[in-house]
Protein backbone atom coordinates (compact mmCIF):
# COMPACT_ATOMS: atom_id res chain seq x y z
CA UNK A 1 0.00 0.00 0.00
CA UNK A 2 1.40 3.34 -1.02
CA UNK A 3 1.55 5.68 2.01
CA UNK A 4 3.03 8.71 0.23
CA UNK A 5 0.97 11.90 0.51
CA UNK A 6 -1.31 12.60 -2.40
CA UNK A 7 -0.67 16.04 -3.92
CA UNK A 8 -4.38 16.23 -4.79
CA UNK A 9 -5.62 15.40 -1.32
CA UNK A 10 -8.98 16.68 -0.15
CA UNK A 11 -7.24 19.22 2.08
CA UNK A 12 -5.30 20.65 -0.87
CA UNK A 13 -8.42 20.77 -3.00
CA UNK A 14 -10.36 22.53 -0.23
CA UNK A 15 -7.62 25.11 0.16
CA UNK A 16 -7.55 25.69 -3.59
CA UNK A 17 -11.32 26.06 -3.75
CA UNK A 18 -11.26 28.49 -0.83
CA UNK A 19 -8.60 30.57 -2.57
CA UNK A 20 -10.55 30.82 -5.83
CA UNK A 21 -13.77 31.51 -3.94
CA UNK A 22 -12.11 34.48 -2.24
CA UNK A 23 -10.81 35.74 -5.60
CA UNK A 24 -14.27 35.36 -7.14
CA UNK A 25 -15.89 37.29 -4.27
CA UNK A 26 -13.34 40.09 -4.55
CA UNK A 27 -13.90 40.40 -8.31
CA UNK A 28 -17.68 40.31 -7.82
CA UNK A 29 -17.40 42.97 -5.12
CA UNK A 30 -15.33 45.21 -7.40
CA UNK A 31 -17.79 44.77 -10.27
CA UNK A 32 -20.74 45.56 -8.01
CA UNK A 33 -19.05 48.60 -6.50
CA UNK A 34 -18.04 49.91 -9.92
CA UNK A 35 -21.58 49.42 -11.25
CA UNK A 36 -22.95 51.48 -8.38
CA UNK A 37 -20.20 54.07 -8.46
CA UNK A 38 -19.72 54.57 -12.19
CA UNK A 39 -16.57 56.53 -12.96
CA UNK A 40 -13.86 57.09 -10.40
CA UNK A 41 -14.69 59.95 -8.02
CA UNK A 42 -13.12 63.27 -9.04
CA UNK A 43 -11.52 65.70 -6.61
CA UNK A 44 -11.15 69.25 -7.98
CA UNK A 45 -7.91 71.16 -7.57
CA UNK A 46 -8.04 74.17 -5.29
CA UNK A 47 -8.18 77.32 -7.37
CA UNK A 48 -9.30 75.61 -10.60
CA UNK A 49 -12.69 75.13 -12.28
CA UNK A 50 -13.48 71.38 -12.58
CA UNK A 51 -15.19 69.91 -15.69
CA UNK A 52 -18.95 69.40 -15.31
CA UNK A 53 -18.79 66.03 -17.07
CA UNK A 54 -16.74 64.59 -14.20
CA UNK A 55 -19.34 65.55 -11.58
CA UNK A 56 -21.49 62.94 -9.85
CA UNK A 57 -25.16 63.66 -10.45
CA UNK A 58 -28.07 63.08 -8.09
CA UNK A 59 -31.49 64.50 -7.30
CA UNK A 60 -33.31 65.28 -4.10
CA UNK A 61 -35.33 67.59 -1.89
CA UNK A 62 -33.86 70.71 -0.28
CA UNK A 63 -34.58 70.25 3.44
CA UNK A 64 -32.20 72.67 5.18
CA UNK A 65 -30.32 75.88 4.24
CA UNK A 66 -27.50 77.70 6.01
CA UNK A 67 -27.34 80.54 3.50
CA UNK A 68 -24.52 82.66 5.06
CA UNK A 69 -22.21 79.64 4.79
CA UNK A 70 -23.57 78.45 1.41
CA UNK A 71 -24.41 74.97 2.62
CA UNK A 72 -27.53 72.93 3.24
CA UNK A 73 -29.00 69.43 3.18
CA UNK A 74 -30.55 67.39 0.38
CA UNK A 75 -32.79 64.36 0.94
CA UNK A 76 -31.36 62.27 -1.89
CA UNK A 77 -33.73 60.30 -4.09
CA UNK A 78 -32.86 56.59 -4.04
CA UNK A 79 -34.55 53.22 -4.39
CA UNK A 80 -35.84 53.02 -0.80
CA UNK A 81 -38.32 54.93 1.34
CA UNK A 82 -37.71 58.55 0.40
CA UNK A 83 -39.21 60.04 3.55
CA UNK A 84 -36.86 57.96 5.74
CA UNK A 85 -33.67 59.04 3.98
CA UNK A 86 -31.55 61.19 6.28
CA UNK A 87 -30.81 64.75 5.07
CA UNK A 88 -27.45 64.76 3.29
CA UNK A 89 -25.25 67.83 3.92
CA UNK A 90 -23.87 69.59 0.84
CA UNK A 91 -21.67 72.66 0.40
CA UNK A 92 -21.48 75.01 -2.55
CA UNK A 93 -18.07 75.31 -4.16
CA UNK A 94 -17.08 79.01 -4.20
CA UNK A 95 -17.75 79.15 -7.96
CA UNK A 96 -20.91 76.98 -7.80
CA UNK A 97 -23.72 77.96 -10.16
CA UNK A 98 -27.17 77.94 -8.55
CA UNK A 99 -30.16 78.19 -10.89
CA UNK A 100 -33.79 78.75 -9.88
CA UNK A 101 -36.57 79.45 -12.39
CA UNK A 102 -33.89 79.39 -15.12
CA UNK A 103 -32.01 82.34 -13.62
CA UNK A 104 -29.04 82.81 -11.24
CA UNK A 105 -29.94 82.42 -7.58
CA UNK A 106 -28.60 82.26 -4.04
CA UNK A 107 -29.50 79.41 -1.69
CA UNK A 108 -31.76 81.79 0.22
CA UNK A 109 -33.97 82.16 -2.88
CA UNK A 110 -34.96 78.49 -3.10
CA UNK A 111 -37.94 77.35 -0.96
CA UNK A 112 -37.47 74.33 1.27
CA UNK A 113 -39.01 71.24 -0.27
CA UNK A 114 -37.89 72.11 -3.81
CA UNK A 115 -36.58 69.10 -5.73
CA UNK A 116 -33.13 69.92 -7.14
CA UNK A 117 -30.63 68.37 -9.53
CA UNK A 118 -27.13 68.23 -8.01
CA UNK A 119 -23.77 67.98 -9.80
CA UNK A 120 -21.06 67.55 -7.17
CA UNK A 121 -17.49 66.48 -6.41
CA UNK A 122 -15.38 65.29 -3.53
CA UNK A 123 -14.21 68.21 -1.35
CA UNK A 124 -11.18 69.95 -2.95
CA UNK A 125 -9.55 70.29 0.49
CA UNK A 126 -11.07 67.94 3.10
CA UNK A 127 -9.37 69.85 5.94
CA UNK A 128 -11.44 72.97 5.30
CA UNK A 129 -14.71 71.31 4.21
CA UNK A 130 -17.84 73.09 5.40
CA UNK A 131 -19.70 69.75 5.66
CA UNK A 132 -18.73 66.25 6.87
CA UNK A 133 -16.13 64.44 4.76
CA UNK A 134 -17.37 60.94 3.89
CA UNK A 135 -15.59 57.79 2.68
CA UNK A 136 -14.97 57.98 -1.07
CA UNK A 137 -17.22 54.96 -1.76
CA UNK A 138 -20.03 56.14 0.52
CA UNK A 139 -22.63 56.21 -2.26
CA UNK A 140 -22.20 52.43 -2.64
CA UNK A 141 -23.01 51.84 1.04
CA UNK A 142 -26.62 51.08 1.96
CA UNK A 143 -27.69 53.41 4.75
CA UNK A 144 -30.38 51.03 6.00
CA UNK A 145 -31.84 47.72 4.83
CA UNK A 146 -35.04 49.41 3.61
CA UNK A 147 -33.54 52.53 2.06
CA UNK A 148 -31.49 51.60 -0.97
CA UNK A 149 -27.92 52.56 -1.85
CA UNK A 150 -26.83 56.02 -2.83
CA UNK A 151 -28.44 58.23 -0.16
CA UNK A 152 -25.20 59.84 1.04
CA UNK A 153 -22.61 60.28 -1.75
CA UNK A 154 -19.14 61.51 -0.74
CA UNK A 155 -19.49 64.00 -3.61
CA UNK A 156 -21.03 66.73 -1.48
CA UNK A 157 -19.29 69.83 -2.89
CA UNK A 158 -21.64 71.24 -5.51
CA UNK A 159 -20.66 72.74 -8.87
CA UNK A 160 -24.18 73.07 -10.30
CA UNK A 161 -27.49 73.13 -8.42
CA UNK A 162 -30.68 73.64 -10.40
CA UNK A 163 -34.42 73.25 -9.99
CA UNK A 164 -36.53 71.22 -12.39
CA UNK A 165 -37.37 73.94 -14.90
CA UNK A 166 -33.75 75.15 -15.05
CA UNK A 167 -32.55 71.57 -15.53
CA UNK A 168 -35.04 70.79 -18.29
CA UNK A 169 -34.35 74.01 -20.20
CA UNK A 170 -30.58 73.50 -19.99
CA UNK A 171 -30.87 69.92 -21.25
CA UNK A 172 -33.53 70.69 -23.88
CA UNK A 173 -36.32 68.71 -22.24
CA UNK A 174 -40.01 69.31 -21.67
CA UNK A 175 -42.75 67.69 -19.60
CA UNK A 176 -45.74 66.24 -21.45
CA UNK A 177 -48.96 65.80 -19.48
CA UNK A 178 -50.74 62.57 -20.43
CA UNK A 179 -53.69 62.20 -18.05
CA UNK A 180 -55.24 63.91 -15.06
CA UNK A 181 -57.35 62.44 -12.24
CA UNK A 182 -59.17 65.18 -10.31
CA UNK A 183 -61.10 65.18 -7.05
CA UNK A 184 -61.92 68.36 -5.06
CA UNK A 185 -59.40 70.55 -6.89
CA UNK A 186 -56.53 68.12 -6.27
CA UNK A 187 -55.34 64.84 -7.65
CA UNK A 188 -52.77 63.14 -9.84
CA UNK A 189 -51.14 63.86 -13.19
CA UNK A 190 -49.39 61.25 -15.32
CA UNK A 191 -46.52 62.85 -17.26
CA UNK A 192 -43.26 62.13 -19.10
CA UNK A 193 -40.10 64.20 -19.34
CA UNK A 194 -38.97 64.09 -22.97
CA UNK A 195 -36.47 65.72 -25.35
CA UNK A 196 -37.89 68.96 -26.73
CA UNK A 197 -36.23 68.84 -30.15
CA UNK A 198 -37.85 66.65 -32.78
CA UNK A 199 -34.41 65.44 -33.91
CA UNK A 200 -33.44 64.15 -30.48
CA UNK A 201 -36.92 62.71 -29.99
CA UNK A 202 -36.52 60.78 -33.26
CA UNK A 203 -33.12 59.45 -32.15
CA UNK A 204 -34.71 58.16 -28.95
CA UNK A 205 -37.87 56.87 -30.63
CA UNK A 206 -37.06 53.28 -29.69
CA UNK A 207 -36.45 54.16 -26.05
CA UNK A 208 -39.35 53.76 -23.65
CA UNK A 209 -39.67 56.98 -21.64
CA UNK A 210 -41.04 56.12 -18.19
CA UNK A 211 -44.23 57.75 -17.02
CA UNK A 212 -44.26 59.50 -13.67
CA UNK A 213 -47.23 60.11 -11.39
CA UNK A 214 -47.16 63.55 -9.74
CA UNK A 215 -49.63 65.05 -7.27
CA UNK A 216 -51.07 68.56 -7.41
CA UNK A 217 -53.53 70.54 -5.30
CA UNK A 218 -55.22 73.92 -4.97
CA UNK A 219 -51.91 75.56 -4.02
CA UNK A 220 -50.25 74.56 -7.31
CA UNK A 221 -49.39 77.74 -9.23
CA UNK A 222 -50.24 77.79 -12.93
CA UNK A 223 -48.58 80.44 -15.10
CA UNK A 224 -49.74 81.76 -18.50
CA UNK A 225 -47.89 84.79 -19.82
CA UNK A 226 -47.76 87.19 -16.88
CA UNK A 227 -50.92 85.71 -15.34
CA UNK A 228 -51.00 83.45 -12.31
CA UNK A 229 -53.91 81.02 -12.59
CA UNK A 230 -55.41 78.50 -10.19
CA UNK A 231 -56.68 74.98 -10.65
CA UNK A 232 -60.22 76.38 -10.53
CA UNK A 233 -59.46 78.59 -13.58
CA UNK A 234 -58.50 75.60 -15.73
CA UNK A 235 -61.62 73.76 -14.58
CA UNK A 236 -63.81 76.75 -15.46
CA UNK A 237 -62.19 76.93 -18.91
CA UNK A 238 -62.87 73.23 -19.51
CA UNK A 239 -59.16 72.43 -19.83
CA UNK A 240 -59.26 70.21 -16.74
CA UNK A 241 -62.26 68.21 -15.49
CA UNK A 242 -64.14 69.14 -12.33
CA UNK A 243 -63.77 65.51 -11.25
CA UNK A 244 -62.66 62.19 -12.65
CA UNK A 245 -60.09 61.36 -15.32
CA UNK A 246 -59.32 63.15 -18.56
CA UNK A 247 -56.67 62.71 -21.24
CA UNK A 248 -54.40 65.73 -21.63
CA UNK A 249 -53.03 64.46 -24.95
CA UNK A 250 -49.38 65.19 -24.17
CA UNK A 251 -49.81 68.88 -23.31
CA UNK A 252 -46.27 70.36 -23.35
CA UNK A 253 -45.37 72.36 -20.22
CA UNK A 254 -42.52 73.02 -17.80
CA UNK A 255 -42.90 71.99 -14.18
CA UNK A 256 -41.68 73.07 -10.78
CA UNK A 257 -41.37 69.99 -8.56
CA UNK A 258 -41.37 69.69 -4.77
CA UNK A 259 -42.02 66.90 -2.26
CA UNK A 260 -44.67 66.60 0.39
CA UNK A 261 -45.93 63.67 2.49
CA UNK A 262 -48.04 61.30 0.43
CA UNK A 263 -50.82 58.94 1.63
CA UNK A 264 -51.19 55.27 0.68
CA UNK A 265 -47.68 54.22 1.74
CA UNK A 266 -46.03 55.45 -1.47
CA UNK A 267 -42.23 55.42 -1.10
CA UNK A 268 -41.40 58.20 -3.57
CA UNK A 269 -43.90 60.50 -5.26
CA UNK A 270 -43.21 64.13 -6.08
CA UNK A 271 -45.57 67.11 -6.14
CA UNK A 272 -46.13 69.84 -8.74
CA UNK A 273 -45.60 73.31 -7.29
CA UNK A 274 -45.74 75.22 -10.60
CA UNK A 275 -46.88 74.68 -14.16
CA UNK A 276 -45.65 77.02 -16.92
CA UNK A 277 -48.03 76.79 -19.86
CA UNK A 278 -46.01 78.84 -22.38
CA UNK A 279 -42.62 80.36 -23.13
CA UNK A 280 -43.70 83.84 -22.06
CA UNK A 281 -44.53 82.63 -18.55
CA UNK A 282 -41.10 80.99 -18.18
CA UNK A 283 -39.33 84.16 -19.34
CA UNK A 284 -41.37 86.23 -16.88
CA UNK A 285 -40.33 83.99 -13.96
CA UNK A 286 -36.69 84.09 -15.07
CA UNK A 287 -36.66 87.90 -15.32
CA UNK A 288 -38.03 88.25 -11.80
CA UNK A 289 -35.46 85.86 -10.32
CA UNK A 290 -32.65 87.56 -12.28
CA UNK A 291 -33.60 90.93 -10.73
CA UNK A 292 -33.55 89.39 -7.25
CA UNK A 293 -30.06 88.01 -7.85
CA UNK A 294 -28.67 91.19 -9.42
CA UNK A 295 -29.68 93.20 -6.36
CA UNK A 296 -28.07 90.58 -4.13
CA UNK A 297 -24.70 90.52 -5.94
CA UNK A 298 -24.47 94.30 -6.13
CA UNK A 299 -24.63 94.51 -2.34
CA UNK A 300 -22.34 91.49 -1.66
CA UNK A 301 -19.86 92.08 -4.55
CA UNK A 302 -18.84 89.84 -7.46
CA UNK A 303 -16.86 86.70 -6.45
CA UNK A 304 -13.69 85.80 -8.38
CA UNK A 305 -10.52 83.69 -8.34
CA UNK A 306 -7.13 85.40 -8.11
CA UNK A 307 -5.03 84.15 -11.03
CA UNK A 308 -1.85 86.17 -10.42
CA UNK A 309 -0.44 89.06 -8.39
CA UNK A 310 2.38 91.35 -9.60
CA UNK A 311 3.86 93.12 -6.58
CA UNK A 312 5.27 96.63 -6.78
CA UNK A 313 6.84 98.91 -4.18
CA UNK A 314 5.29 100.22 -0.99
CA UNK A 315 2.18 98.01 -1.11
CA UNK A 316 1.35 98.52 -4.78
CA UNK A 317 0.20 95.50 -6.78
CA UNK A 318 -1.61 94.48 -9.94
CA UNK A 319 -4.09 91.62 -9.49
CA UNK A 320 -5.40 89.40 -12.29
CA UNK A 321 -8.69 87.72 -11.38
CA UNK A 322 -11.38 85.66 -13.15
CA UNK A 323 -15.01 86.53 -12.34
CA UNK A 324 -17.32 83.63 -11.48
CA UNK A 325 -19.90 82.57 -14.01
CA UNK A 326 -23.47 82.53 -15.33
CA UNK A 327 -24.74 85.70 -13.72
CA UNK A 328 -26.79 88.41 -15.39
CA UNK A 329 -24.89 90.16 -18.23
CA UNK A 330 -25.74 93.54 -16.67
CA UNK A 331 -23.48 92.70 -13.71
CA UNK A 332 -20.49 91.93 -15.91
CA UNK A 333 -21.11 95.07 -17.98
CA UNK A 334 -20.21 97.19 -14.94
CA UNK A 335 -16.60 95.93 -15.07
CA UNK A 336 -15.11 98.50 -17.43
CA UNK A 337 -11.53 99.49 -18.22
CA UNK A 338 -10.62 102.61 -16.25
CA UNK A 339 -13.44 102.20 -13.72
CA UNK A 340 -12.74 102.42 -10.01
CA UNK A 341 -13.18 99.26 -7.95
CA UNK A 342 -12.66 97.66 -4.55
CA UNK A 343 -11.36 94.13 -3.91
CA UNK A 344 -11.65 92.24 -0.64
CA UNK A 345 -10.43 88.80 0.43
CA UNK A 346 -13.11 86.13 0.84
CA UNK A 347 -13.35 82.66 2.33
CA UNK A 348 -14.44 79.61 0.31
CA UNK A 349 -18.01 80.08 1.53
CA UNK A 350 -17.73 83.55 -0.12
CA UNK A 351 -17.86 85.29 3.25
CA UNK A 352 -15.88 88.53 3.26
CA UNK A 353 -12.70 87.77 5.19
CA UNK A 354 -11.49 91.11 6.46
CA UNK A 355 -12.78 94.18 8.27
CA UNK A 356 -14.24 94.74 11.70
CA UNK A 357 -17.52 96.17 10.45
CA UNK A 358 -17.95 94.99 6.86
CA UNK A 359 -16.23 94.32 3.53
CA UNK A 360 -15.23 97.92 2.74
CA UNK A 361 -13.24 98.38 5.96
CA UNK A 362 -10.03 96.65 4.80
CA UNK A 363 -10.70 96.28 1.06
CA UNK A 364 -8.04 97.29 -1.45
CA UNK A 365 -9.06 100.28 -3.58
CA UNK A 366 -7.90 100.88 -7.11
CA UNK A 367 -8.63 100.91 -10.84
CA UNK A 368 -9.54 98.26 -13.40
CA UNK A 369 -6.74 98.32 -15.99
CA UNK A 370 -8.06 95.69 -18.41
CA UNK A 371 -11.09 93.49 -19.04
CA UNK A 372 -10.49 90.42 -21.21
CA UNK A 373 -13.00 87.78 -22.30
CA UNK A 374 -12.36 84.20 -23.37
CA UNK A 375 -14.94 82.08 -25.24
CA UNK A 376 -16.48 78.85 -23.96
CA UNK A 377 -15.55 79.12 -20.27
CA UNK A 378 -16.09 76.07 -18.02
CA UNK A 379 -19.04 75.90 -15.64
CA UNK A 380 -18.31 78.22 -12.71
CA UNK A 381 -16.30 80.70 -14.77
CA UNK A 382 -17.57 83.75 -16.65
CA UNK A 383 -14.55 83.76 -18.94
CA UNK A 384 -14.09 87.42 -17.94
CA UNK A 385 -10.68 88.28 -16.53
CA UNK A 386 -9.87 91.67 -15.02
CA UNK A 387 -6.55 93.33 -14.14
CA UNK A 388 -6.92 95.51 -11.07
CA UNK A 389 -4.26 97.91 -9.76
CA UNK A 390 -4.15 99.00 -6.12
CA UNK A 391 -1.74 101.06 -4.04
CA UNK A 392 -2.36 99.00 -0.88
CA UNK A 393 -2.64 95.23 -1.37
CA UNK A 394 -4.08 93.24 1.57
CA UNK A 395 -2.86 89.86 2.79
CA UNK A 396 -5.86 87.79 1.65
CA UNK A 397 -5.45 88.64 -2.04
CA UNK A 398 -3.19 85.79 -3.16
CA UNK A 399 -3.07 83.53 -6.27
CA UNK A 400 -5.63 80.72 -5.98
CA UNK A 401 -7.63 82.56 -3.33
CA UNK A 402 -11.22 83.75 -3.58
CA UNK A 403 -11.98 87.49 -3.57
CA UNK A 404 -15.00 89.72 -4.03
CA UNK A 405 -14.88 92.75 -6.31
CA UNK A 406 -17.09 95.85 -6.30
CA UNK A 407 -17.18 98.22 -9.29
CA UNK A 408 -17.37 101.87 -8.23
CA UNK A 409 -20.97 102.33 -9.42
CA UNK A 410 -22.37 99.58 -7.15
CA UNK A 411 -23.94 100.62 -3.84
CA UNK A 412 -21.66 100.66 -0.80
CA UNK A 413 -23.75 99.18 2.01
CA UNK A 414 -23.28 97.39 5.31
CA UNK A 415 -24.03 93.67 5.10
CA UNK A 416 -25.40 91.45 7.92
CA UNK A 417 -22.87 90.43 10.57
CA UNK A 418 -23.18 86.72 9.77
CA UNK A 419 -21.93 87.32 6.22
CA UNK A 420 -18.38 88.43 7.04
CA UNK A 421 -15.63 86.99 9.22
CA UNK A 422 -14.52 90.07 11.08
CA UNK A 423 -10.79 90.46 11.61
CA UNK A 424 -9.77 88.10 8.81
CA UNK A 425 -8.43 85.35 11.07
CA UNK A 426 -6.86 82.43 9.22
CA UNK A 427 -8.74 79.92 11.39
CA UNK A 428 -11.25 78.44 8.94
CA UNK A 429 -13.59 77.49 11.79
CA UNK A 430 -14.35 81.20 12.21
CA UNK A 431 -16.62 80.77 9.21
CA UNK A 432 -19.32 79.38 11.43
CA UNK A 433 -21.00 81.08 14.42
CA UNK A 434 -20.70 79.38 17.80
CA UNK A 435 -23.18 79.54 20.72
CA UNK A 436 -21.14 82.53 21.94
CA UNK A 437 -23.05 84.77 19.49
CA UNK A 438 -26.20 84.43 21.60
CA UNK A 439 -26.73 86.91 24.44
CA UNK A 440 -26.77 85.72 28.06
CA UNK A 441 -30.12 86.25 29.73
Amino acid sequence: MNTRSNPLSSKTISQGMAFWLIVFCLVLSCVFTESVRGEEPFRPEVGKFPPLEKAYKYRGELVFVDHPNRRGSIRVQASGMFFRNDPHPVAMLPYAEIRYHNAPADLRDIPLGTVLHVYAFLPPDPKTSAVPVLPVNNKAIDGNHNRGAGIAPAENHVLLLEDEVSHCLREGKIWKLKEIDMQNHEGMIVATCEPKSSQEAAQNSGTQIPEEKLTFDGATRIWRGKERLEVADLIAAGVWPASGKKSLAGMAVQLGITWKPTPDGIFTRFHISDIWLDEASIQHAARHQAEVHKAFIRTRWMPAFVDAVEYGKFGRATVTATLFGRMDPALYADFQKGASAMMNAAENTLKHAGGSYGPAHMASRGTILEVNTSPHPPVGSSGIQIRFETDLIIEGIRPGRVVRVRPGNWPLVDIPREEYLGDGSLNHEDRFPTPAIFPKY
